[in-house]
């Protein structure tokens, strides 16, 4: 028997989508004062190239990902939790259908689609 897809809840997937210019990556927005909340769903898209930005916090929800922070890679799964600090660089390889909840530490790290 197949294992079933974890799918967000209605309250979730009715909130604002984001404008993420990456094929196969999807979001719902929850705007904060100073800070956003980003629901993600994730298609194994391979390799998210390095960047940096505020501080990020994240908890795998279904999938696995492999993670470099700071030139160190660790793999993630369900129920691992991460923290990437402010301006540190990192990149992401998502090797699995991917679902998290990650909080950014600043206010427009991303804007609703439209």
């Amino acid at each position: 028997m197949a294992e079933k897809r974890f799918e967000f809840p209605a309250m979730i997937r009715n909130l604002p989508e984001i404008d993420v210019p990456l094929e196969g990556v999807r979001g719902r927005l929850l705007q904060g004062e100073g800070r956003q909340a980003v629901f993600f769903e994730i298609e194994p898209i391979g390799a998210i190239p390095e960047h940096s930005h505020g501080a990020q916090f994240g908890v795998v929800l279904e999938g696995e990902m492999s993670l470099t922070i700071d030139g160190k890679t660790r793999r993630y799964g369900r129920g691992d939790a991460y923290y990437i600090p402010a301006g540190v660089p990192h990149g992401a390889v998502f090797h699995t259908a991917f679902r998290a909840i990650d909080v950014f530490d600043e206010p427009a790290r991303y804007r609703k689609k439209g």
